[in-house]
């Protein structure tokens, strides 16, 4: 007989459920200004307590407080709320959309608007973004046209990938946001490859890797980190830990043991764990990797936690799965009232403003879903043309696709 008990697997489970309050106590918070800025040319190695504490600049009364305060122009935060604004409402058009059969399918980055906005304004307009379907945020931050945005998601005549991608998988080489994948992991792979060859050529430019906490478990993510460290690609490595993959708790892929930033440290490289729904440490902790990219100085891994405030995708139902009211009750709170409260406590807005920026972008969005719309939408039968599914794959069409093509009568 042995002397030990029989064995057991571990299996992590959220502290809350429909039902049950969530305890959030697990989240391990720095208050706010408490965490050291290191040196931008820190070794990786020196990068730990960073990576397991929570760097926060906005404190809850709103001021900014502590080393990584960026002290960012106001107009520049006021650029930020409004582009976080703007990604709310046009989130909230097409889920209404896609409720009236306009679109198949929509996901929402309700919740988690700063870390793209916040990261797009820290970057240079011609840095290569490799997100993930919630970063629609950057592109609306680097100014994408919104109707062409739309008819992606439409999948109308006026579509700028005919109809190839899912909506939200959207494309733009001019705004730097290189094409959606639904096969999650693989954008951390091609970033550090674009990086390495941005060194390569002697470029000045960086790329930007966004993953979820769920698609860290991907082997993907694991070759990209170590591919990044080797050659010390200029990078930045985000994951955004919204809590919750599918609907998966984001202790199954590892969060409960330690944080997802510690996985950066451990592969040599330099890593941060930031405050997702501050604005404020979004910029500081962005344009701190950023420098460290630019320089030659590698890698930086940033885990930003935050919260994913509505359902996985319209095909989700996260009321199975977690407690109705979780994002009201989220610590961290809500990214775009924080900023508009520091906004208003340095007194560069007010409420009447605020108020008013709302409906200027409500109005803004109305008016540019009834002009997608006027290209066609999956409610009025739009289809488009077989022959489309041949073009732009290859810059001559060889003979075995013209042949194909003519026997689809395309």
């Amino acid at each position: 007989m042995s002397q030990y008990p029989p064995l057991k697997l571990h299996v992590p489970e959220p502290t809350g459920r429909p039902g049950r309050e969530t305890d959030f106590s697990y989240l391990n918070l720095s208050p706010a200004g408490a965490v050291r800025r290191p040196a931008v040319d820190t070794r990786p190695l020196e990068t730990v307590d960073v990576a397991d504490a929570l760097v926060r600049v906005l404190d809850d009364n709103g001021r900014a407080v502590g080393p990584w305060d960026p002290k960012a122009d106001p107009e520049l935060l006021r650029a930020g709320l409004r582009a976080m604004l703007k990604t709310r409402v046009f989130d909230a058009r097409l889920l209404i959309a896609q409720r009236q059969k306009k679109i198949s399918f929509y996901m929402q980055c309700l919740g988690e608007e700063a870390v793209s906005v916040g990261q797009a304004l820290a970057l240079q307009p011609d840095d290569m973004c490799f997100p993930t379907y919630r970063q629609q945020g950057i592109l609306i931050a680097r100014g994408y046209n919104l109707v062409d945005m739309m008819c992606q998601v439409l999948s109308n005549d006026r579509d700028p990938v005919k109809g190839r991608q899912m909506p939200v998988m959207y494309s733009s080489r001019k705004h730097g946001f290189f094409s959606l994948s639904g096969n999650l992991g693989t954008q951390y792979i091609q970033a550090v490859g674009w990086g390495m060859a941005s060194a390569i050529k002697g470029d000045t430019r960086i790329a930007s890797a966004w993953i979820g906490d769920g698609s860290t478990a991907e082997a993907d993510f694991h070759s990209a980190l170590t591919f990044a460290a080797v050659y010390r690609a200029p990078v930045i490595l985000n994951i955004v830990n919204n809590q919750w993959a599918i609907s998966s708790f984001q202790g199954i892929a590892g969060g409960e043991a330690a944080t997802f930033a510690a996985r950066g440290v451990g592969n040599g490289i330099a890593s941060l764990r930031v405050d997702g729904n501050d604005f404020l440490a979004v910029l500081a902790a962005s344009g701190w990797a950023a420098e460290r990219a630019r320089r030659g100085l590698g890698p930086t891994l940033v885990e930003w936690v935050t919260y994913r405030g509505g359902a996985h995708s319209t095909s989700d139902d996260p009321s199975k799965y977690r407690p109705a009211d979780d994002w009201k009750r989220f610590p961290l709170g809500d990214p775009v009232m924080r900023l508009k409260d520091h906004l208003i406590s340095i007194g560069k807005l007010t409420d009447d403003e605020y108020t008013r920026m709302q409906q200027e972008l409500q109005d803004e969005v109305i008016a540019v879903q009834k002009e997608a719309e006027s290209y066609g939408s999956i409610a009025s039968g739009h289809v488009h043309n077989v022959s489309t599914m041949f073009e732009d794959v290859y810059k001559d069409m060889p003979a075995h696709l013209k042949r194909q093509r003519e026997q689809a009568g395309a």
